[in-house]
């Protein structure tokens, strides 16, 4: 249910009386279970005891998951602040799940009915992100992708890297990271077989992908993928881990304070996040998610 303060236990008890929720899976709820519970939190406030309340939460769903007493976990969105006050050093649920199951390589991908995104890196400052993005990690990306976009029906994936700089580095004019690092790395995947291009200009792949060009597009860090994904798809998108040994998916928003306790969130995302969930669930073994 995400940090109690916010947004996510309304949506999660929204999306588990959903018709759609109730017809395909049957529902477990970690964190606050009544008003009494929830009444600790007021809403909006930023505090350690509700960080501490959703790590909790989390690392339960994932000891059950892991356990095999549930098939897969649908998250609401936690607060990175929270967290931080609770004494946690993750920073998004992205890393807390790769340390809690023991992931070595893991990927936040973010899917909807019309784009797909990979992020290359993820909740980490902007003038850190040339300095991560590595021939290796940009390796692993593409690999993890190709591995995982099967199990949405995509068997042959086309994929296109997103270049950093603008128009991608125009020949190393504009940067170098493009020519040296994200370039290399596509040739070293197309020799393997993969379907991938780039570095392909920022401003127009993610437009090709909405055009049916690619069925995936690996962004170098978060904004450049997730604004055109939420412009494109908001309510719809479903966040995806891609590497854990478990399924796990996500809504496409944050804790939304400024509207928490109002009874005026939009429960869409939630209700996407678990429908997929339940579908990855059933169609493929769990012994194969972390391929």
């Amino acid at each position: 249910m995400g940090d109690p303060a916010g947004i996510g236990p309304e949506i999660a008890l929204a999306a588990v009386a959903d018709p759609r929720v109730t017809a395909a899976c049957e529902t477990r709820l970690y964190g606050p279970q009544t008003e009494t519970e929830r009444a600790k939190f007021p809403a909006g406030v930023i505090s350690a005891d509700a960080g501490r309340y959703a790590l909790d939460a989390v690392s339960r769903a994932v000891e059950d998951a892991m356990a095999g007493r549930i098939d897969a976990i649908a998250t609401a969105p936690i607060h990175k602040e929270a967290l931080a006050l609770a004494g946690s050093t993750w920073r998004g649920h992205t890393e807390l799940l790769a340390h809690l199951t023991g992931a070595s390589d893991v990927a936040m991908m973010f899917h909807s009915p019309t784009l797909r995104v990979v992020l290359a890196t993820i909740h980490v400052p902007l003038a850190a992100v040339p300095g991560l993005l590595t021939r290796a990690r940009i390796d692993t990306v593409i690999h993890l992708a190709v591995r995982h976009l099967p199990r949405f029906g995509l068997t042959r994936p086309r994929l296109a890297v997103a270049g950093l700089n603008p128009h991608a580095g125009e020949g190393g004019l504009l940067g170098t990271e493009d020519r040296d690092v994200l370039g290399p790395a596509v040739e070293s995947a197309r020799r393997r077989g993969v379907d991938v291009v780039g570095p392909v200009p920022s401003d127009t792949v993610f437009r090709q992908a909405l055009d049916g060009r690619f069925d995936a597009v690996v962004a170098c860090y978060h904004d450049q993928g997730l604004i055109p994904v939420k412009m494109a798809a908001f309510g719809e998108a479903v966040n995806v881990t891609l590497g854990l040994p478990i399924i796990r998916t996500s809504v496409d928003h944050g804790t939304a304070f400024d509207i928490a306790g109002r009874g005026v969130a939009d429960a869409s995302s939630m209700v996407h996040a678990v429908r997929l969930a339940t579908q990855l669930a059933t169609a493929v073994d769990r012994s194969e998610v972390g391929d």
